[in-house]
């Protein structure tokens, strides 16, 4: 917005130029989602402990977690106002990838709200069913899928991190290769959000790479020498990357142990679409393996435990999962468990920039 609104005087007062670029206003718009957040966020909780929204912990979980019972939850809801504002105010809006982007976050977000919404009314941590929101999933990812698809210059080539030749085309099932990385970016996501900053710490590491690669791929010149798709009009991505980092850094003020709210599914699922759907849009698919390798991690141990559980009719391979529930059983302190992840997580997002000079 600010950019139609004052770049157009850019003629009369040669200061307003600086609203072209990208790099300013993505600064413009990380800031402000924090600022939302911080000014936000104490009377966000004030007004969920009034209406006595809380977290309903799950009976099998670690036993130090029943003191998060009643700790005001659904604070997705106020970073995706966060992101949504920051990118409206910076992003050019004439720029159809913002929309898609913001569409699939706001869509994600929806879901997780009713979930949330069902756990609150019930009482239970049980929401919404397994199906239903899988669903409802992959109906809102089938929109970006179709969209990229038919969206003038599509190409249906994967880029693969460290193997520049090897490009195979997809064709008309890139759309469904795109349902699959955005329903499954999103659960990840959403199966990582269980300690007090887990998810938060891992999603700005992650948006913090997306950025600079949204950056490089709209800008014809650097994605050319540094051999990456080029994309036109993602360079605006870089915006809404920048509100989704702002407004994880705010929210991690309050969500640090001991947290005073939690993101709930409204937030880690719409986090997550989000961050499938611009790995879709930039063609950076793979590399969100690895820098979301933590989520990846998340997901496939709960997967390995369910499956080997039924394999096996009782027995288990870890603990307890998700992952991080596991070094808890172990013994370990939740803050010691969400730091050494961070770690992780800033560890697999410098492999992830190297990827720019291994191709």
């Amino acid at each position: 917005m600010l950019y139609h609104l004052l770049y157009p005087l850019h003629t009369s007062f040669s200061g307003f130029n600086v609203f072209r670029y990208i790099t300013l206003r993505t600064i413009g718009g990380a800031v402000t989602a924090f600022i939302i957040m911080l000014l936000l966020g104490p009377i966000f909780i004030r007004t969920m402990r009034h209406f006595q929204i809380g977290q309903v912990v799950r009976d099998d979980g670690p036993a130090t977690h029943l003191a998060k019972q009643g700790v005001p939850t659904m604070g997705g809801l106020l970073i995706l106002a966060a992101i949504t504002v920051g990118t409206v105010l910076w992003a050019r809006l004439d720029n159809p990838l913002v929309w898609l982007s913001l569409f699939v976050t706001l869509f994600y977000g929806c879901i997780g709200s009713i979930d949330d919404l069902k756990k609150i009314t019930k009482k239970s941590s049980a929401g919404l069913s397994a199906r239903g929101k899988l669903i409802l999933q992959i109906a809102g990812a089938s929109v970006v899928g179709l969209f990229i698809y038919i969206h003038p210059g599509f190409d249906g080539h994967l880029s693969l991190p460290f193997l520049k030749n090897f490009r195979p085309d997809l064709g008309v099932f890139y759309v469904v290769f795109a349902v699959i990385v955005i329903v499954g970016a999103s659960n990840a996501v959403n199966l990582t959000d269980g300690l007090d900053g887990l998810a938060a710490g891992p999603t700005i590491v992650t948006t913090a790479v997306y950025l600079m690669f949204s950056y490089l791929a709209g800008n014809m010149v650097l994605s050319d020498y540094l051999q990456l798709p080029y994309v036109a009009g993602s360079g605006e991505l870089a915006i809404f990357c920048g509100t989704i980092f702002g407004a994880c850094l705010g929210f991690l003020w309050f969500n640090a142990f001991p947290a005073q709210m939690f993101m709930g599914d409204v937030g880690s699922l719409a986090l997550g679409g989000a961050l499938g759907a611009i790995a879709i849009i930039i063609k950076q698919e793979f590399l969100l393996a690895i820098v979301g390798g933590v989520f990846v991690m998340e997901a496939i141990s709960v997967i390995l435990q369910v499956g080997y559980f039924k394999w096996t009719k009782g027995k288990r391979i870890f603990l307890m999962a998700p992952f991080h529930h596991h070094y808890e059983k172990k013994g370990w302190h939740e803050s010691k468990v969400v730091v050494r992840f961070w770690i992780v997580s800033i560890i697999l997002g410098l492999l992830a920039l190297a990827t720019l000079k291994l191709r």
